[in-house]
């Protein structure tokens, strides 16, 4: 199956395989990297002087109707610049081989993408367990939204809520990119006036997501009186009515 040292093949780019063997119905593939030198992550000098080792295992895609796993035998090392902050570092490995601590190959983190993308989480579960690919529904949505995160901008859809700083003392106001799916600013209160303020800084503000409550809706008015506010279902139908221009339809969501 392998020959000669010179002969071994790469399993992934920037590693040699060492040793396969076949164990528990798992394909288990030894491997290092073949450098005698790693660069410094800061300071991007290299350095021979090994502090020690560990080994790191990463997920592959399948073979022969088995799992793969690949071990890798990761070197410490210790950075040969005085004025670097960072005095041991880990090597990297190549960046199509995995990223910095994943454990799954770049190759099989791709197959992983277009699963949950293709067939969302838990019909992209059942059809990666036939694949043989021991991912959950939870990492294939995980995965498809680290891979395809929109490009940073200007929020243009925000979602408010409270949240208690201290529950039934001290409440602020969470201010979320419902496009990005990111936490994007905390307010100190509810009052109108802080929300108000705060759209009045961001004019790239064109959809409003808000609960029931009417301090936000009034906040929404004072500070971006032309956003379309998007009310909770929960919402009487005489403010859905109130929030909602006429120039565009009725948006609901539930809670």
């Amino acid at each position: 199956m392998m020959g000669s040292r010179r002969e071994r093949a790469f399993t992934l780019p920037g590693l040699r395989m060492e040793r396969v063997a076949l164990m528990d119905g798992v394909v288990r593939i030894e491997a290092r990297v073949p450098t005698r030198t790693g660069p410094c992550p800061c300071c991007a000098r290299p350095s021979r002087h090994v502090h020690s080792r560990y080994l790191r295992r990463l997920r592959d895609l399948p073979a022969h109707g088995r799992q793969v796993e690949i071990t890798v035998s990761v070197r410490r090392f210790r950075c040969a610049n005085a004025d670097c902050p960072r005095l041991i570092f880990a090597e990297r490995l190549d960046s199509m081989a995995a990223a910095v601590r994943a454990r799954r190959t770049g190759r099989l983190d791709g197959i992983v993408c277009h699963l949950g993308m293709a067939l969302g989480g838990r019909p992209g579960q059942a059809i990666a367990r036939r694949l043989l690919l021991p991912v959950s529904k939870d990492t294939l949505l995980r995965t498809v939204r680290r891979r395809c995160k929109p490009p940073s901008g200007a929020p243009r859809v925000i979602g408010t809520d409270d949240w208690a700083w201290r529950k039934g003392l001290r409440y602020g106001t969470l201010i979320c990119d419902l496009e990005r799916r990111e936490v994007i600013d905390l307010l100190p209160d509810r009052e109108p006036g802080t929300v108000a303020a705060w759209l009045a800084a961001r004019p790239s503000v064109e959809i409003i997501a808000r609960d029931r409550g009417g301090g936000y809706a009034t906040g929404a008015r004072q500070g971006r009186p032309e956003a379309i506010q998007v009310a909770g279902r929960m919402a009487s139908h005489r403010e859905r009515q109130r929030v909602v221009p006429a120039r565009g339809p009725a948006l609901h969501v539930g809670r």
